[in-house]
């Protein structure tokens, strides 16, 4: 996700501790004077790297989006070649156990928490969120729901559009409850359990 050590040491400890920072207090709160005092740098030296801080917001973007292409959802045949291969629940969830991994990483989660704090007031954390968060995976999940009626293994009373919206919202819900509770360090096991009744439920509800 970073500069490499060897070539760029100094511009990736600027990027950790403005992501710490950002993380905990949002971006308007925090000076370029606490992010060098906290790099233990002159403020000089961090416009050898970066002209503004805003340019250290947008390089935390970036980073975000660098690691979600990183994890990219599948392809089309993809996509059709894992749904022949598992059930719906078991694809269902896996897909929450994706998220679960992603946000293991440390800088990942606080990054997830800056796009929530700046999203009323940054329009780049409003995109990243609208189109490749919700939006993103709301299309995937209405191709899903596609191939799985044309495979006959869903109903197909419902718009697979719709089908994924009625899923998928109580999931971005539960995914910001899940990194408000980490945040202070709390038991997600009830929330957890939680997750698996929404996807029990849902896969009861729409099977053939």
């Amino acid at each position: 996700m970073f500069p490499s050590r060897e070539v760029g040491q100094t511009k990736r400890r600027i990027l950790e501790v403005a992501i710490e920072l950002f993380s905990q207090n949002g971006y308007s709160a925090v000076s370029v004077r606490e992010i060098t005092k906290h790099v233990g740098i002159k403020e000089s030296a961090l416009y050898n790297h970066f002209k503004t801080k805003d340019e250290i917001l947008q390089s935390i973007y970036q980073l975000f989006t660098n690691a979600s292409e990183g994890n990219a959802l599948p392809s089309a045949e993809q996509l059709e070649a894992m749904l022949q291969q598992v059930d719906l629940e078991t694809f269902l969830r896996q897909g929450f156990e994706q998220f679960q991994r992603t946000i293991e990483n440390p800088l990942l989660t606080q990054i997830w928490r800056i796009l929530n704090i700046e999203q009323y007031r940054d329009q780049r954390a409003r995109e990243i969120i609208l189109n490749a968060i919700y939006k993103g995976t709301i299309d995937f999940l209405e191709s899903a729901f596609l191939l799985l009626q044309q495979q006959k293994k869903i109903r197909d009373t419902f718009s697979p559009r719709m089908l994924a919206v009625e899923y998928q919202y109580p999931i971005f819900a539960m995914m910001t409850e899940y990194l408000l509770l980490t945040f202070d360090n709390k038991d997600t096991d009830e929330l957890r359990q939680r997750v698996e009744d929404h996807i029990r439920y849902f896969n009861d509800y729409v099977k053939v």
